[in-house]
């Protein structure tokens, strides 16, 4: 062997010995830039996290004058998160993140954009440059960073930059401004400007953040809070050389006007989704959804061509079947069937089926092993206890049907005193059984074994979703405040029929009064008593709302129907939201990619996923829409708000959990 030879070998096995727990080592080649300009000096820290232990330095160098660096470190650990910090300036203030997944490329750029989107998406689990928490969480966050931002180039992602996303929201836009406050902070010789941006960034009752990534970190948690001042500090940061010129900010485009909120969220659509409608999440983060009808079909609620079960990534991409969706077992058409246990889905269909599927959308059996197959209305909503029971309301026959232990076979119809169009479903850690009436004002409650002894509570009119919060706190959403003229359903309609009349109702009343607003959300505590039993309406912020859930601080999420949003509302103990009380509304989201919100659901990493049901009203009441609007009666795919929400853990069985 030749001494060039003889040297390399035992530099490879010197970098061997240096990495015991594996053997083998990786490179990885980057670049430090801020503003399209290089960074030199800057230390650059490659970490890994696995969980909620603290994470562990795996290298460590400096950029040069280029703001280039190369890094050797282990070969990867499976199940962990790989990520890069740098910092530079005074005090070390400057300072970025790119979260680069479970496999580093082989080249990565840090930069004002990756620190966006790395944020965002890992809202809930950064701490100073740490970032730890639960495995699936972590893992869902680092795989939605490269929608936004290619951890290898420093570029946009290719979701962000798709069709629906990079032109019909300003997702594209949010994210530059906040890049360019980036850049302005780590450039700008303005002390003022760099103090009033780090205090704009501060949460309530928190310290002023001291530097870049914290600041950022704390804009991702709470982004409806100061967005005017900050992009205001943006306008500061970059003013036009000349009236009506272009700012001269780095990246474009930015926005032209002071948002709502700073949340980043996107679009996905495909897989069969038209017109979604309750969202669960499986334990490894998958979103799925029934569908009410099939892409491309010109339906609405006088007629319709069904959908199936739409099932998409952690990440957003479409795993179901294009136009059709996951389909068996004679499904055609799903409203609030959607029910994931810890092997299983379960989806009602419209029709009176049932498809019953393993997690890769396959179906388990046949439509006649069900005992009461052909014998079903409209199946509804889905809830399962934590010993396995899953409960199914039928909408339009006015009972529940029982599947003990998730077995098929030994399923049952259960009368139930009190059911008038039975809806959702929720089982508290007691084992009893919560019911909303969505053809009344009521909600049922009953012990599993004993259904005779259902007793009823008033909420508002039409309640759909339900949820409970860790304390048992069930929180109802309801279509209709208590006070508005209830619309008349007779018994025995189909479920797509009742929407119709109810909507019809609605529009006649709301166009009378056109300031009129309606719906509610109430809490029942475990007691049976309400704090408030005219609900919360949010200071007329509510309305239509339509399901609801519960994140990891109990934090309360509803669909805003009628108000095409978001709605994010303080809980039975609002210690996640300094300064307000129960039932004050906190903050709705809005934007070009929600439409007619029915179901929101919270997944390991707090993202809210979001399920588009309606969009065009006048193509879903009319028997022949025109022509432009005939396929736009159905909502448009879901959308994921990333960060925003305590995460939870999935699927959803019983009570709210902390992962």
């Amino acid at each position: 062997m030749t001494r060039t030879g003889l040297t390399s070998a035992v530099l490879f096995t010197l970098v061997a010995l240096s990495f015991p727990s594996c053997g083998f080592a990786d490179e990885l080649a980057g670049a430090v830039r801020l503003g399209g300009q290089a960074v030199s000096g800057a230390k650059v820290t490659l970490w890994r996290t696995a969980g909620k232990a603290a994470p562990s330095v795996l290298a460590e160098t400096s950029a040069d004058e280029r703001g280039a660096f190369k890094l050797t470190f282990p070969s990867g650990q499976p199940g962990s998160v790989l990520y890069l910090t740098t910092r530079s300036g005074q005090g070390n203030a400057v300072a970025l993140l790119s979260v680069l997944g479970e496999k580093a490329p082989s080249d990565a750029v840090i930069n004002e954009l990756t620190t966006v989107a790395s944020v965002f998406t890992n809202a809930r689990f950064i701490n100073g440059t740490a970032i730890s928490g639960n495995e699936v969480g972590l893992r869902i966050a680092a795989g939605n960073v490269p929608n936004l931002v290619d951890p290898s180039t420093g570029t946009w992602g290719k979701v962000l930059l798709d069709p629906l996303n990079s032109s019909q929201t300003t997702t594209l836009a949010k994210l530059n401004t906040l890049g360019n406050l980036v850049t302005a902070f780590a450039t700008s010789s303005d002390d003022t400007w760099r103090a009033d941006f780090l205090k704009a960034a501060t949460a309530s009752g928190v310290s002023a953040p001291t530097d870049s990534l914290e600041a950022m970190a704390g804009i991702a948690r709470r982004p409806w809070a100061n967005a005017a001042t900050l992009f205001a500090l943006f306008e500061k940061a970059y003013p036009p050389p000349k009236p009506g010129a272009r700012r001269p900010a780095p990246v474009l485009p930015y926005l032209f006007n002071a948002p709502s909120d700073f949340a980043l969220s996107l679009w996905f659509d495909g897989g069969g989704t038209l017109a979604a409608g309750k969202i669960s999440i499986d334990a490894n983060g998958n979103v799925w959804t029934g569908v009410n009808w099939m892409p491309g079909s010109q339906s609405g609620v006088a007629a319709n061509i069904g959908g199936g079960t739409a099932k998409y990534a952690p990440n957003g991409n479409a795993l179901s079947p294009p136009i059709t969706g996951f389909t068996g077992m004679g499904l055609d058409g799903v409203g609030w069937g959607t029910g994931v246990s810890l092997d299983r889905v379960w989806i009602g269909g419209l029709n009176g089926t049932i498809l019953l599927m393993d997690l890769d959308g396959k179906p388990v059996g046949k439509e006649s092993d069900f005992p009461m197959a052909g014998k079903l209305g409209g199946v509804m909503g889905s809830g399962i206890a934590e010993n396995g029971d899953v409960w199914m309301a039928d909408g339009t026959r006015n009972h529940l049907l029982l599947f003990p232990g998730g077995r098929v076979r030994d399923g049952r119809i259960v009368e139930v005193p009190g059911l008038k169009s039975p809806f959702g479903v929720a089982i508290d850690e007691q084992n009893r059984v919560w019911v909303s009436n969505a053809q009344s004002n009521t909600v049922v409650r009953f012990p599993a074994d004993d259904p005779s002894k259902a007793e009823s509570f008033t909420v508002g009119i039409s309640p759909r979703g339900i949820a409970l919060d860790s304390k048992g706190n069930l929180w109802v959403a309801s279509n209709m405040s208590p006070d508005f003229p209830p619309p008349v359903i007779p018994d025995g309609v189909s479920i797509m029929e009742q929407f119709e009349i109810a909507l019809k109702h609605m529009l006649t009343v709301l166009e009378k009064n056109p300031t009129m607003r309606t719906g509610v959300l109430n809490m029942i505590t475990p007691r049976g008593t309400q704090p408030a039993p005219k609900g919360f309406d949010g200071d007329k912020g509510v309305y239509v709302a339509w399901g609801v859930s519960i994140d990891g601080d109990d934090n309360v999420w509803f669909g805003n129907f009628w108000g095409r949003g978001v709605g994010l509302m303080a809980g039975a103990d609002p210690k996640a939201q300094v300064g307000a009380k129960t039932g004050d509304l906190i903050h709705m989201f809005q934007s070009g990619a929600i439409q007619m919100v029915t179901d929101i659901g919270i997944d390991p990493a707090g993202d809210v996923w979001v399920a588009n049901n309606w969009n065009v009203i006048e193509a879903v009441v009319a028997k022949r829409p025109p022509g432009p609007i005939s396929t736009k009666g159905g909502g448009q795919g879901v959308v994921a708000i990333y960060g925003v929400a305590a995460p939870v853990k999935t699927p959803l069985i019983g009570q709210v959990r902390e992962p």
